[in-house]
């Protein structure tokens, strides 16, 4: 049954990319069988390190990367149907992104001024004489004061934390239904970390708009998400409403993300037993449970079959054989 408020799913995703030059039968997959629902106005965050697939869904879901397999649906309907009977560019409106560097996503020989403006005229939002109006008021929307002489200024005379509120002011321009934050914070100095968390937590709140918001911090997850994924390996291994996840973490790879994260008035460290075996490359042959080779807790069963879902509440879900 479609729910109403269910702005952009996901089912059974998979994506295959070559290695090398070499025939399709040598192939690495970057994801598989991911699954989930961004409802309107509601953050998800998908937490994992380096290699575990999180851009490449982004990437899908902005169709810079097409899938192998599964499917996608973007207000109920088909994505295919849905861009086929209102275009690609009407697509792109609708879904925004947001990319990890502030500096190189914006063009250092044009003003803000002019990254602002640009989507507003390519999405025909606005009449040109209106235009000038519109970007100020964008500006002023994310903090960037005084707006006029923001406007006139280029990326390089604008620190890392206001370049990225210029990278989310250029994205919401465009009034869209669905944010795709790849790493926001993750070039920005600590200090100004939680004024781009807040920016999109308002934006989020008060707009409606959905924000996918991909990360390798499952603190920030805990802070700005209403539910969190826990990805390795390009499989998504711990779910759930975040409260859950990061308060009642299941699987082995979520304990030993949130170890990481230092706790107030704690000395030293939260150590969590782990294995010192290899990330695998994981292919479309390959069998097990993609964890196995680093959990503490794996035995024979671990490295022969996929581990099913598992339901421990109403919202939240894992796989591991052993829970």
């Amino acid at each position: 049954m479609q729910n109403n408020d269910v702005v952009l799913s996901v089912n059974n995703l998979v994506k295959d990319f070559p290695l090398g030059q070499s025939a399709k039968s040598n192939m690495m997959r970057a994801v598989n069988d991911v699954t989930f629902e961004l409802r309107k106005g509601e953050a998800l965050a998908i937490v994992g390190e380096s290699g575990s697939g999180k851009s490449t869904g982004a990437r899908i879901l902005t169709r810079i990367y097409d899938k192998t397999a599964g499917d996608v649906t973007f207000k109920g309907e088909p994505l295919d149907k849905y861009i086929e009977k209102n275009g690609e560019l009407e697509y792109a409106r609708q879904v925004q992104m947001i990319f990890q560097d502030p500096f190189g996503s914006l063009n250092p020989v044009h003003t803000i001024y002019h990254h602002i403006a640009r989507p507003l005229l390519i999405h025909q939002r606005a009449e040109k004489e209106a235009i000038p109006q519109l970007v100020y008021e964008l500006l002023d929307m994310v903090g960037l004061s005084p707006v006029k002489e923001t406007a006139e200024k280029f990326p390089h005379e604008l620190s890392g934390g206001q370049r990225q509120r210029v990278a989310i002011a250029r994205a919401i321009a465009v009034s869209p239904e669905v944010i795709l934050a790849d790493e926001p914070i993750s070039m920005l100095d600590v200090s100004v970390r939680l004024g781009i968390l807040n920016l999109m937590a308002d934006l989020k709140d008060k707009h409606g708009i959905s924000f996918m918001y991909i990360t390798h911090d499952i603190a920030t997850a805990r802070y700005f998400a209403e539910k969190t994924a826990v990805m390795y390996v390009g499989h998504m291994v711990e779910w759930g409403d975040s409260d859950n996840v990061t308060q009642n973490p299941q699987h082995p790879y979520s304990k030993l993300l949130l170890s990481a994260v230092p706790e107030v008035g704690k000395a030293g460290r939260r150590d969590l037993e782990v294995k010192k075996g290899d990330i695998p490359m994981w292919k479309p042959s390959s069998v097990g449970c993609p964890f196995a080779t680093r959990c503490p807790n794996a035995t024979e069963v671990c490295s022969q079959e996929m581990p099913a879902t598992t339901q421990i509440s109403e919202q939240h879900f894992v796989r591991c054989h052993h829970i």
